[in-house]
């Protein structure tokens, strides 16, 4: 039982331990009185037979911390870290810097899970200085704080530091029908590890972006843009050039994420437009998570040509369509109206992802491009 080890006398408490559970089940109760006796004149002295978290102190650290910048309301980015020495349901609090400090990322969702292997994401609004604090279970977040909380109490790690001090700080960004977006330059789990390339995202001179699947180095390159603002309720609509030519193993991807959404599957809506690696599936779906509920997910078929995705998303309700050209005239192709699992605005934000299915990466032959003329949203 390596929870003895600190006391010098690991072997001989592991050997005793099993001793004792042995003699319990056979010989008299009087006889494992007295060893356990034993035991505790042996152990209690030496101080050392306790957990080995007892003795560590725990610690955190940034690995990704968004560029300094004046804050407000509406630009937001991915903050990362990694602790060391946590203890079971601690969780992660962030605080942004503009004048005073703001918990992240919302007020009404201000903690941050941590992954099993004690790394953590989150999305934040943009400040000067950010600050991530390890709290015990039953801590109590303020909103606002005149100065970051020092460790004591229920406040067992902190951390702060400038913008742009730590990671991949300056991320690349273009322009795309007036909104400024993101291009992922780090692997996800979706779709597989794949790499993402920033250079397989750009826009060109007449205004529409570009996503593209590419081999570099005999490894495919994927891409994905995402929207530096989260826009909740609305319409999203998006105009894009015929996608009926991608191989079965691509999947072009319209959806919202948001990191800090883990109880409403971090809101994850979806126009997916992909075989899954099957030439006989229907090419296309709308999704609303968990997709594994036959409820959550309509398919449809694709035409050939421009069509318009878009999706209208109000309380308790998501209304999805598509209809063929971007003209005058235009042919519905697909609708389908979801009304159970929808979930609420948080700090989500619009995405565009290009890549290919993690299984059927070793399937995949040619590159890919996909071409979105226009992006709109209206309140």
């Amino acid at each position: 039982m390596t929870r003895f080890a600190p006391c010098g006398q690991q072997d001989w408490c592991r050997r005793f331990d099993r001793r004792t559970l042995s003699i319990g089940a056979h010989t008299a109760l009087g006889r494992t009185a007295r060893e356990t006796v034993l035991f505790l004149f042996f152990c209690i002295p030496l101080s050392g037979c306790r957990s080995p978290h007892a003795l560590s102190t725990p610690s955190i650290e940034f690995t990704r911390v968004p560029p300094a910048t004046e804050g407000g309301p509406d630009k937001i980015d991915i903050i990362e870290g990694r602790v060391t020495g946590a203890r079971p349901g601690q969780q992660i609090v962030l605080y942004a810097k503009s004048g005073t400090w703001w918990v992240q990322p919302l007020v009404d969702e201000p903690f941050t899970r941590m992954n099993p292997d004690a790394s953590w994401t989150n999305a934040t609004h943009v400040g000067t200085e950010y600050a991530a604090l390890l709290v015990d279970p039953g801590y109590r977040p303020q909103t606002t704080v005149s100065a970051v909380p020092a460790v004591g109490g229920e406040v067992a790690a902190v951390v702060v530091a400038k913008g742009g001090s730590s990671g991949p700080t300056v991320t690349q960004t273009l322009f795309f029908s007036g909104y400024e977006w993101r291009i992922r330059n780090a692997p996800s789990d979706r779709g597989g590890h794949d790499n993402y390339d920033p250079s397989n995202a750009w826009t060109d001179s007449d205004g529409a972006l570009h996503l593209r699947i590419a081999k570099v180095s005999g490894r495919w390159t994927c891409a994905e843009v995402t929207l530096t603002r989260s826009l909740g309720y609305g319409t999203y609509s998006f105009v894009v050039r015929d996608t009926t030519q991608l191989e079965p193993s691509a999947v072009f991807s319209i959806f919202t994420w948001d990191y800090a959404g883990n109880e409403q599957y971090h809101r994850e809506m979806d126009i997916e437009v992909s075989r899954w690696g099957d030439p006989t599936n229907k090419n296309a779906e709308y999704v609303v998570q968990p997709f594994y509920l036959a409820e959550n997910v309509s398919q449809f078929r694709l035409p050939a040509g421009v069509v318009v995705h878009s999706f209208r998303w109000e309380p308790g309700r998501a209304s999805f369509r598509t209809v063929q050209g971007a003209g005058g005239g235009r042919r519905a192709v697909a609708e389908h109206i979801f009304t159970s699992g929808v979930p609420s605005p948080g700090i989500e934000s619009a995405r565009m992802s290009l890549y290919i299915q993690g299984g059927e990466m070793a399937f995949h032959q040619n590159g890919a491009e996909v071409v979105i003329e226009k992006f709109e949203y209206l309140p």
